[in-house]
């Protein structure tokens, strides 16, 4: 069993739990997830089963969707609803559409995030959760991400009250912390905020539309109809070139040998070569030869 499962992670569970649960359904032990969600967000979840495994990168890699409720007038621990008040301001507070949708877009780009104490960011070989939870503080480190789009939900003109609260669409790269993002909006409107409600509505190329839960996949399993809810590794190779392998280049391919680089390396990071539409090697350019190309990743055992 080789392929992508596009999996709906309901509240609750920990990406790895989906994981372990879908072994069992499965009945295979190569299987992966393609970057973590929180126990209390649901949302897309590609799973990598197989040999579908050795791309699980390029998915993790891939921009993620999602729409938020935003909390203005407290602080937690956690920067979502799970934590503990750190800060709460009861006063009643007033501002504009205007000014909310000035402050979306000044946090729209690129922008620096420091990671939430409660994160799976590793600093000196640990998880920062688990200094969190013996209650320590490390400095951590600040990142670049970018939030590609950062759309207002509602049609609100006047928001007023002692909390407030409102919803939002966020694109964003990789390593985004949309806990993060809500506190950074209202620490930018002068308040105390947390992230209220998260689901992730995309992950690259899979969308809500595309997945399937927990229990749909059990029973498809058991009516043997998996393959219908299972993709190819290609779908996750869409976004680079794909080139068909010939008699010219087979051998050289199959033995994973490096080649003069290929004219659309200037403008793509990788390509795929395949046959008969099926991929069978990823290739980049080479890091240390200049106008060559060096197998990133192979699937000879695909069918």
């Amino acid at each position: 069993m080789n392929g992508i499962l596009p999996l709906w992670k309901e509240r609750g569970m920990t990406s790895h739990d989906c994981v372990f649960k879908l072994r069992k359904i499965l009945r295979t032990k190569k299987v992966g997830h393609t970057g973590t969600l929180d126990p209390g967000v649901e949302g897309v979840l590609p799973i990598c089963i197989g040999q579908a495994t050795r791309i699980a990168e390029y998915l993790t890699d891939a921009g993620k969707t999602y729409e938020a409720v935003i909390s203005i007038g407290r602080t937690t621990t956690t920067e979502d609803a799970e934590g503990e008040t750190v800060e709460q301001d009861s006063t009643n507070k007033k501002f504009t559409r205007a000014q909310l949708l000035e402050v979306l877009a000044s946090l729209t780009g690129v922008i620096k995030q420091t990671p939430p104490m409660f994160s799976a960011v590793k600093v000196n070989g640990k998880r920062l959760y688990e200094y969190a939870r013996k209650g320590e503080t490390v400095e951590r480190p600040t990142r670049q991400v970018t939030i590609y789009a950062l759309e207002l939900l509602d049609d609100v003109e006047i928001y007023e009250g002692e909390e407030i609260t409102f919803p939002v669409r966020i694109a964003c790269s990789k390593g985004t912390y949309i806990r993060t993002l809500a506190v950074q909006i209202g620490a930018a409107l002068g308040y105390p905020a947390h992230m209220k409600e998260l689901v992730r509505t995309a992950s690259g190329t899979f969308t809500q539309e595309n997945c399937f839960t927990l229990a749909q996949v059990a029973e498809l399993m058991e009516t043997e109809q998996i393959d219908t809810c299972i993709l190819p590794v290609e779908y996750a190779l869409t976004d680079y070139p794909y080139i068909e392998i010939t008699s010219a280049n087979e051998k050289e391919i199959s033995n994973g040998q490096v080649l003069p680089a290929d004219a659309l390396l200037k403008k793509h990071d990788k390509i795929v070569f395949g046959i008969n539409g099926k991929a069978f090697a990823v290739y980049q350019a080479h890091p240390t030869k200049e106008g060559f190309m060096k197998p990133h990743k192979m699937f000879p055992t695909i069918e």
